[in-house]
């Protein structure tokens, strides 16, 4: 396996180990795998930093069914990934049930020898 090969294999079980940590709400490895410097553009347009996601987590007001990502498009430079895929989540959020798709680009840059999330964005899909 050549070097851009293996990067892309480890941006992808980064990926898949932050979808896991989602549906099982494992707040270690949502904080191990953001950068300290991480952004996360809302839908609102508002920009929330790596506490505030945390926080949001550590409220026990949210539960996913199903987290995951798919359809996975990975241009790497340098020491930066971007990640373009499709998220699927179910669960509920404050009470509130949800369900849907979305498109994201996640940006990932290489720490210390570990893939960190360092911003991402994601729109919802139709249907």
């Amino acid at each position: 396996m050549d070097k851009q090969a293996a990067q892309e294999a480890e941006i992808t079980a980064v990926e898949h180990a932050w979808a896991g940590a989602h549906r099982h709400l494992d707040l270690e490895t949502l904080e191990n795998i953001l950068s300290d410097h991480y952004r996360q553009v809302q839908a609102d347009g508002s920009v929330i930093g790596k506490q505030e996601l945390l926080a949001s987590y550590r409220s026990g007001l949210r539960k996913w069914e199903i987290a995951e990502s798919d359809q996975h498009e990975i241009r790497i430079l340098g020491d930066t990934a971007l990640l373009i895929g499709r998220w699927k989540g179910k669960g509920e959020n404050q009470g509130k049930k949800f369900d849907y798709s979305a498109r994201f680009l996640a940006v990932y840059q290489l720490e210390a020898g570990q893939w960190k999330l360092i911003s991402d964005i994601s729109i919802p899909l139709d249907g």
